[in-house]
């Protein structure tokens, strides 16, 4: 028997005639992944970093949103290897490595998410849903076309060295965050301060200059349009979580407030 992987989202956007929209999966819920995945947005960011997702939680996403047409990627906590090896044998194609400051630790990262001799990934296909259990024809001599690796630029150090990150082989693309690059600039909680705004489109042009697709995060549709027509190829746009929140105070705030015609006999 043998089993066809998906392409990656280094594929997706190689092919792609428009920038990808896509949104944060958060909530660590399977059910709540697949409504996402099956919404029409173009891929999914299943976050390990600031979400109570594990192992496990994150292979019932995968499994949730593997018969939709949306990318799942992964955000894993840190580059640690041991931990990309895990979320890569859980079928992860697609991973997003956040706090890279440097080229230094992108070539580790691209190492991390290769087998030897090219790498350091350990070898445990004939056990992972990776290969499928070994259902899947050469998946250790082809492995490296079937993961695709994003960094992610996200303080003033990143942004300094996002051309040499960037022109890292192996790195498909680069996701700046300002989030915590304001944080990193003294503008904590302010991403669209002049100033932060200036450092990503700054990290783009470092990033665009080198050939390589480059991302951002941007929940306000003023911001994101502007990052689009700056080049961004894709761009995260909202979360379930955070729709959850303002969906569910917009209902507090129809229905218990005094006077209302939710609470008027």
């Amino acid at each position: 028997m043998s089993f066809r992987l998906r392409p990656t989202f280094r594929d997706a956007l190689a092919g792609a005639s428009r920038p990808l929209a896509g949104m944060w999966v958060c909530s660590g819920s399977p059910l709540v992944a697949e409504i996402c995945a099956d919404a029409g947005l173009d891929w999914l960011l299943i976050d390990m970093e600031h979400s109570a997702n594990g192992l496990e939680s994150v292979l019932a996403q995968l499994q949730a949103v593997a018969a939709a047409d949306a990318i799942p990627v992964v955000r894993v906590p840190s580059g640690d290897a041991v931990v990309l090896k895990q979320v890569l044998d859980l079928g992860a194609q697609n991973i997003l490595v956040p706090m890279v400051d440097s080229a230094a630790q992108a070539e580790d990262l691209v190492r991390a998410v290769r087998y030897p001799p090219r790498g350091v990934r350990g070898v445990g296909s004939a056990l992972a849903r990776s290969a499928r259990w070994n259902r899947v024809d050469d998946y250790l001599a082809d492995a490296d076309r079937h993961v695709s690796l994003f960094v992610q630029v996200e303080t003033a150090a990143g942004v300094r060295n996002a051309a040499a990150i960037a022109a890292v082989e192996g790195v498909d693309g680069v996701f700046v965050g300002p989030s915590d690059l304001a944080a990193s600039m003294g503008l904590l909680g302010r991403q669209t301060h002049p100033d932060v705004v200036a450092a990503v489109l700054r990290a783009f042009e470092a990033v665009r200059s080198t050939g390589t697709p480059v991302g951002v995060n941007a929940f306000d549709p003023g911001a994101a349009q502007g990052y689009l027509d700056a080049g961004a190829s894709f761009v995260l746009v909202g979360a379930d979580v955070t729709l959850l929140a303002r969906g569910s105070e917009s209902l507090a705030e129809r229905w218990t407030t005094p006077g209302d015609a939710g609470r008027s006999s």
